[in-house]
């Protein structure tokens, strides 16, 4: 079944036209008129579970926080928001490499290149043995992760229908949280005495992701390169085949396709790569507004995110006294509702529209985080009455995270799709994701609730920025075709 999805001929690589050579293409209408069905179930699976590891990641990070500050590594404050920081910007360094490889040898090598790191990098987390190598280790797992960021999200969006788009793309941003919740039960196993010696429990939990990974990686043997990418750069043979093989998954189960709008055929010129010059006049000047919106959404979530998340076992430690070995519980809460939200709200970014919801849901986010803020600077309620704001808060928070991943996805041309991710990703990881964690450690390190509440001010005054600017210059994308809402830049 993998080979005629593929559409693998006898033997040899696929055959590829001379660049520069015109070619006439209805791949994207064909993809996109097709219904939902097991195939688009199956990608999903294979690939949105980057974000389910990703979220097992972020989680026992910071779950871990006790271990780790006890002997053998014995890590201060400052030492557990340094670690954060190197993942993140490992992230960064990653999503921007892999990126500019993504775009240029497609996306399907770079699936089990960043995978294979990141599981690799994973295993040797938990053989880590001070400061350093923790950072090292947990820099080089980040640049896993970044790169499957930028090669994932695009694949997604080129093989998934229009229509259904937006929810897609949220829910399977969303599954983050589905990884964080096995990362805290992974904790609570791990982190208990009477089952493991905590001097290895926290190094055996990061063996377990490793495994993870391995597991995932055999998943996506199957997964077809991007037909859109393979057009542009001339493999049309090839791309006509692995569509074909698609369709009859449809075919054979007894669904009749509708028939292809011809007035939806284009013309491209095929190229084997985008030069960056080209790249920067699309997202300095042609898309300059598209790239306006994508920084302040990226941004304000990255901070609001990785400052709450990473340290949210710091603050339940310090302000609370929760052992080490219970935060895990807390964190479960906190992970529902941050799935739940993509999951209950991602169709209205396809019904209601993109625009009116990132605007709602960034807004109302700020609102959450002020309040539960303050709440938790008048000390209203206990770790459990706290974590159940954080719940409510996060459950439009993770809406409004997932739809900043939509919106740099499919506002840019395909030529870029994964470098404008990986930029974005890496500006907004690098601005608001690596200081967030770092001043919040900071800030719950000097005991003073009305430092962190600060911190959360901060937060909630980014959001409310964002959600003003998306509302503006958001760009309406509900139900339209990628080439449609960004002309590829090789359209002759």
């Amino acid at each position: 079944m993998a080979s005629k999805v593929e559409g693998q001929g006898g033997s040899g690589a696929p055959e590829q036209a001379p660049m520069g050579t015109v070619i006439d293409t209805d791949i994207a209408a064909r993809l996109d008129r097709l219904p939902w069905g097991r195939f688009h179930v199956l990608v999903i699976i294979a690939l949105g579970i980057t974000w389910v590891l990703d979220g097992l990641e972020v989680t026992l990070a910071g779950a871990l926080v006790g271990a780790l500050r006890n002997p053998p590594m014995s890590f201060s404050e400052f030492d557990v928001g340094l670690a954060a920081s190197s993942y993140l910007v490992g992230a960064v360094v990653g999503a921007l490499g892999f990126g500019w490889l993504t775009d240029r040898i497609g996306r399907k090598k770079l699936f089990f290149i960043t995978l294979a790191l990141y599981l690799a990098a994973t295993a040797a987390s938990g053989l880590s043995w001070d400061i350093w190598s923790f950072c090292v280790f947990r820099f080089l797992t980040g640049a896993g992760i970044g790169g499957e960021y930028t090669a994932i999200n695009s694949t997604i969006q080129e093989l998934v229908p229009a229509r259904v788009r937006g929810w897609t793309d949220l829910v399977i941003n969303g599954s983050f949280w589905i990884g964080a919740a096995l990362g805290s039960f992974l904790s609570i196993a791990v982190l208990k005495p009477e089952w493991i010696d905590p001097t290895y429990g926290w190094r055996i939990a990061f063996f377990v992701g490793g495994g993870i990974g391995l597991v995932i990686l055999l998943l996506r043997t199957w997964i077809p390169e991007s037909p859109r990418w393979l057009a542009t750069h001339g493999y049309t043979a090839e791309a006509d085949r692995v569509v074909t093989g698609i369709e009859k998954r449809f075919t054979d189960e007894g669904i009749t396709l509708p028939p292809v709008d011809k007035s939806r055929r284009m013309k491209l010129k095929t190229r084997s790569h985008t030069p960056l010059s080209e790249v920067a006049n699309a997202m300095l000047v042609t898309s300059r507004t598209q790239t306006f919106v994508g920084l302040a959404l990226m941004i304000a979530q990255a901070f609001f995110y990785n400052a709450l998340f990473f340290t949210y076992a710091l603050v339940l430690e310090r302000f609370y006294g929760v052992p080490g070995g219970h935060v895990g519980w807390y964190l479960l809460p906190f992970a529902l509702g941050s799935f739940m939200g993509p999951l209950l709200l991602g169709r209205l970014f396809d019904t209601v529209g993109r625009r009116p919801m990132i605007a709602f849901t960034y807004g109302i986010s700020a609102l959450l985080l002020a309040g539960a803020g303050y709440l938790f600077k008048i000390e209203v309620f206990g770790p459990v009455g706290q974590t159940t704001t954080w719940m409510v808060v996060f459950f439009f928070a993770s809406a409004a995270a997932s739809s900043a991943y939509l919106t740099v996805a499919e506002t840019f041309p395909l030529e870029i799709r994964a470098l404008a991710i990986a930029a974005f990703y890496a500006i907004g990881t690098g601005i608001g994701g690596v200081s967030g964690p770092l001043l919040f450690g900071a800030l719950v390190e000097t005991g003073s609730r009305d430092w962190v509440f600060v911190g959360y001010l901060i937060g909630a005054a980014l959001m409310a920025v964002a959600s003003v600017v998306g509302w503006i210059w958001g760009t309406a994308a509900e139900g339209r075709s990628l080439e449609d809402v960004s002309k590829p830049l090789a359209a002759a």
